[in-house]
């Protein structure tokens, strides 16, 4: 059910001296180095995108998901080299817990202080001078740790850690500790969370300082027209106004956009911004599912809305909105860490030819969560059967992911993964 792929892998000469991290810890907040920091509520792409840009330093990236379960397990990068795992919340795929599991691999400092380094040990009386007091550390004898906990800090021992390194560095300690002294114990692993609790921890709002002038969708609805059909969209748009003069006040936004089939690139623009990119269509592959007449050679273009996980499609004539493509950023698809999730509820109302007859339901609500599985009865007949669709760059015609399935209903297509799981969802004018 656990699947891991090598976002990247950087071999450098086998000769050449591999330099540690030396990184600040900010209790509650972050993890970074002098030019660059990871912070918790930070989404996934983001933090990626800042460790691919240290790949001199950060030399190999595994990203470790559920295939089959993706919304129950919680999606983790492991900097494999340098000991240090970053957990991000399954459904909202932002930054929850920053685990450095191994301190030997790092050093840690505090207020610009290190307190764990190749020079300076790690021990609990350390940890105490350099965080000051706490409240008393927790025997955890199941797993043989001793437990010492901040806010928004957790710092783990192990119980027979006094050994080895505190007795390579000063011999004049004894091998264990008395039962009631744990002082020169020497910390293994720190996590770094928000709140007071490691198991209850969540991935904090939205930071302020992770939106670097773009907007974020904090959901994505359908507007529907007089006679029922949807005639656009209703993005609830998070950005960061600069408005804020208190701490307390340092949250995002929110403003509702509403964009509509027929806009123009312009009209579009200005309830959404700029978009990420412009990208003209070089080819179609269910073109060869529509009906004549022959193409226009011209080509359609979409506005690109990564942090809004939305590109839109306009026509090359007449230069409107014909299209909306959602995407949901599952690990195992072949757009994923392209988009950021999109967050959409779509409501369709139900066939009742394709529905069971014992169904009562009018309306079905879509979510970027449902699986095709829960929702397909109600949406296409038995018979019915998928477009098949494979995606293959131009530099490489492979896709490690395999196939996903392409349903139609009304005017919206669903892209379905292997494991049930919605890639995408496309809506268009009819």
């Amino acid at each position: 059910y656990f699947s891991k792929c090598c976002i990247y892998d950087v071999m450098q000469n086998k000769l050449e001296t591999t330099k540690m991290l030396d990184l600040e810890v900010i209790p509650e907040r972050a993890l970074g180095g002098a030019q660059w920091e990871l912070v918790l509520g930070m989404p996934l792409i983001q933090a990626l995108e800042i460790l691919k840009r240290q790949s001199d330093v950060i030399r190999k990236v595994h990203i470790t998901y559920s295939e089959q379960q993706p919304l129950d397990v919680d999606l983790v990068a492991d900097l494999v080299e340098d000991g240090i795992k970053l957990i991000f919340d399954p459904k909202c795929q932002r930054l929850r817990v920053i685990d450095v599991y191994d301190t030997r691999k790092v050093s840690l400092r505090y207020c610009n202080k290190h307190f764990c380094s190749p020079e300076i040990l790690p021990t609990v009386e350390q940890i105490h001078n350099s965080f000051g007091p706490t409240l008393p550390g927790e025997v955890d004898q199941k797993r043989q740790l001793f437990n010492l906990h901040f806010r928004g800090l957790l710092f783990t021992f192990p119980l027979w850690s006094s050994s080895p390194r505190t007795a390579e560095l000063n011999p004049e300690i004894s091998s264990f500790p008395a039962a009631d002294d744990h002082r020169e114990l020497v910390l293994s692993r720190v996590y770094i969370f928000s709140g007071s609790d490691l198991n209850e921890a969540r991935a904090p709002v939205f930071p302020l300082e992770c939106f670097h002038g773009n907007s974020h969708a904090e959901k994505v609805g359908v507007v529907r027209d007089e006679r029922g059909d949807i005639a656009g969209l209703k993005v609830d748009l998070m950005m960061d106004d600069g408005q804020h003069s208190k701490l307390g006040d340092a949250r995002p936004k929110i403003k509702e956009r509403i964009v509509r089939f027929g806009d123009s690139p312009q009209t579009v623009s200005l309830e959404l911004g700029a978009p990420s990119k412009l990208f003209f269509k070089q080819e179609d592959k269910m073109r060869i599912h529509s009906p004549p007449p022959h193409p226009n050679k011209s080509s359609d273009y979409f506005f690109n809305y990564l942090t809004l996980g939305l590109d839109i499609l306009f026509d090359a004539t007449t230069h409107k909105a014909k299209k909306f493509i959602l995407h949901t950023n599952y690990p195992g698809h072949y757009d994923f860490n392209i988009y950021h999730r999109c967050l959409f509820l779509v409501t369709v109302p139900v066939d009742k030819t394709y529905a069971k007859d014992d169904s009562s339901a009018t309306d079905l609500t879509i979510d970027s969560f449902t699986k095709w599985s829960d929702v397909q009865e109600f949406l296409t007949k038995p018979t019915d059967k998928p477009v098949v669709l494979n995606r293959s760059s131009h530099t490489n015609s492979s896709n490690p992911f395999g196939a996903t399935h392409c349903y139609g209903y009304q005017n919206i297509i669903f892209e379905v993964m292997r494991n049930n799981h919605i890639a995408t969802v496309t809506i268009f004018s009819r």
